[in-house]
């Protein structure tokens, strides 16, 4: 009887969890930090649009990379959508596999979290933000680290690197670069633990959400100036690299799918069965979850499972039955 009465306790507070985290606006960048048994924030939402808009206008209004804009809507035409044109905004989104602490950085997914210390009274929650993240030939480096420095206005000095890498394509940079519009990191720039690297604003915004930096976190320059407000020196940083997101929300799995970085293709040659086995170690570490459905194995969903592997459209899919 007690164990009725729990399995009935559980069902109804996580059918709560997933109404009240499926009620989160499309565009919002904050949402409340669900329990660490629940994995997914945010929802998908629908706009039609027409040929005032392209999709990176609309990804910019909403707080949706390059990327994950085209991703999520393969078959729109980027630069002049047909009219009345359905675009699927891509809001929802599994925390990743790391500490929710601080600042996580996916570079797959080209997305920054940010889990804020509550303040005494308030609940905690969760800031996402599109980034961009180093190209091939200019990794970013993966790794903990933490935030060192803060700086309004900077001012850039190109290293010799990128020196060489500009006089090659032509151009001469200068020793420093002066803040203000023609300088690259734009109006803030967090300094990381990292020698060399930052996250910050940026003077071209609609390359947020590609690999276009040499190493550096570029974030649009509405999203930075918020968050520089709020994030304290010292902040702890977790740069990780998962194309591949599991999560648990109200009693079911959802799997969201990103396309490898470049350099990690050939470890993702047969992609689906890279999935199976991270779904298996994921049932597999979370027991718990069979009891909560009546003690019935989890059945997978064979094709929501394809459907996901073949789009990767960064979209979270629930794929247990």
């Amino acid at each position: 009887m007690i164990r009725s009465l729990l399995k009935t306790r559980h069902r109804l507070r996580h059918a709560l969890l997933l109404l009240i985290w499926a009620a989160s606006p499309a565009h919002s960048e904050t949402f409340l930090l669900p329990p660490a048994d629940v994995d997914v924030v945010g929802r998908i939402e629908y706009i039609t649009v027409g040929r005032d808009d392209t999709l990176l206008d609309i990804a910019r209004r909403y707080g949706i990379g390059q990327n994950e804009i085209l991703h999520a809507n393969p078959d729109v035409d980027r630069w002049l959508p047909a009219e009345n044109s359905r675009v699927v905004l891509p809001s929802r989104y599994i925390i990743p596999d790391a500490e929710r602490t601080g600042v996580i950085l996916n570079l797959p997914e080209m997305r920054l979290y940010y889990f804020p210390k509550p303040k005494k009274g308030e609940s905690p929650q969760l800031i996402t933000h599109p980034i961009s993240v180093g190209r091939m030939d200019w990794n970013t480096p993966l790794g903990n680290t933490k935030i060192i420095s803060k700086q309004k206005n900077p001012s850039w000095r190109p290293p010799e690197s990128i020196k060489k890498e500009a006089l090659e394509d032509g151009k001469v940079l200068p020793d420093v670069i002066p803040a203000g519009p023609d300088n690259p990191l734009g109006l803030y720039a967090m300094r990381l633990g990292v020698p060399g690297y930052l996250i910050h604003s940026t003077n071209k915004p609609y390359g947020v959400g590609m690999r276009v930096t040499h190493g550096c976190i570029r974030m649009y320059p509405e999203d930075i100036e918020g968050l520089f407000a709020d994030i304290p020196v010292g902040t702890p940083v977790h740069i990780v690299n998962q194309p591949i997101k599991l999560g648990w929300m109200a009693g079911g799995l959802f799997l969201e799918l990103h396309p490898p970085l470049d350099e990690d293709l050939p470890q993702y040659e047969n992609y689906l069965q890279r999935v199976l086995d991270k779904v298996a170690d994921m049932i597999a570490a979370h027991p718990e979850w069979s009891e909560l459905n009546d003690n019935r194995s989890l059945s997978l969903n064979g094709a929501a499972l394809r459907k996901a592997v073949e789009e990767k459209s960064g979209i979270p899919l629930l794929i247990t039955r």
